[in-house]
């Protein structure tokens, strides 16, 4: 089914079938709601829109003063239905304890599904879902000295902690000259010193003779672009 112009009247005849079918009484635009079904006790609101928007995501969250049971409904999305953007909008739906409905227009006849029933949002799951994330995020800030990033930076080089540690041997083989991996643990660079010098990964170091290190050329160079942390790493002794 092709339709030149969508309207939001248009995704209400499929839905309206839904639930008709299901035993429920519908009326569309009760209230300021933009469908309500009824069922004996249950009442099930329907909030519609061309987009899923922030004010209809509002429209929604308000609705559920009155019910448990509020569905958002939209057209079937262009993008695909198995991207993480996708997935994103999936999970604020949940979290916030809606239903989704969407409706297709690709087929003779519109048709909707249900893609996201609403329900409690179990958020010490979701939590115990995400522990090594969590304890990952945990490590990252443990190996951090200080704020060297700034929040929403987007195409700038970001400090981790890993980089951090990198810069710190740097700095302490810039200022002592050659060293052992046991020597710089000693200045307190951390347990996986040797693990960094063998990888090697910024190509900052070189081993002149066996458990002897220094700091290339390149590393003096591109150290110089981290000031601040060169700084704090020279004065730390």
């Amino acid at each position: 089914m092709k339709i030149e112009k969508l309207y939001e009247v248009d995704l209400y005849k499929p839905i309206e079938a839904y639930f008709l079918e299901k035993g429920y009484e519908v009326y569309g635009e009760v209230d300021d709601c933009d469908i309500a079904a009824v069922k004996e006790d249950e009442l099930v609101l329907v909030e519609m829109k061309l987009q899923l928007t922030i004010k209809l995501l509002i429209q929604a969250a308000k609705r559920q003063r009155l019910s448990d049971f509020v569905y958002i409904a939209i057209p079937k999305p262009k993008f695909s239905l198995f991207s993480k953007k996708w997935k994103d909008i999936c999970y604020l739906i949940r979290r916030l304890e809606l239903g989704l409905i969407i409706v297709s227009f690709s087929g003779k006849k519109p048709h909707m599904e249900v893609k996201i029933q609403p329900s409690r949002f179990d958020r010490e799951k979701s939590m115990q879902q995400s522990k090594k994330k969590r304890e990952s995020l945990l490590k990252e800030l443990k190996g951090r000295k200080g704020g060297h990033n700034i929040g929403g930076s987007h195409q700038t080089k970001i400090m981790t902690a890993y980089k951090e540690n990198c810069i710190h041997i740097a700095c302490c083989l810039l200022q002592f000259g050659p060293l052992s991996p046991k020597q710089l643990r000693e200045m307190g660079t951390g347990e996986k010193t040797l693990s960094i010098l063998n990888k090697n990964y910024y190509k900052w170091f070189e081993r002149t003779s066996r458990g002897i290190y220094i700091i290339s050329e390149k590393g003096k160079k591109e150290i110089q672009e981290y000031p601040e942390i060169v700084k704090y790493y020279s004065e730390v002794r």
